[in-house]
């Protein structure tokens, strides 16, 4: 289980990382991939190994719903199609 997140979390920073270099939804996410391989560095059992992996989707959420809800939000307020010319 664990394995399938770590992967997906890669996957998409890997994907985001060219278009987004540094925003701060990716550097949320990154931060929450780097607890996650700590946490599960010192997980002994497959309960702390559980809880990490829950802890970390949390802080994934938290990331989507502040920072990266922004930049949706800011992209979306950019990309507004502007009248036409006649």
């Amino acid at each position: 289980m664990n394995v399938k997140v770590a992967i997906g979390l890669f996957l998409l920073l890997a994907i985001d990382s060219s278009v987004h270099a540094q925003s701060p939804c990716l550097e949320c996410l990154k931060a929450t991939q780097e607890e996650l391989k700590k946490c599960l560095s010192n997980a002994i059992s497959q309960e702390d190994k559980i809880s990490c992996e829950d802890k970390q989707k949390e802080g994934a959420a938290v990331c989507e719903n502040g920072e990266c809800k922004i930049e949706r939000e800011k992209k979306d307020s950019s990309r507004e199609v502007l009248p036409e010319k006649k």
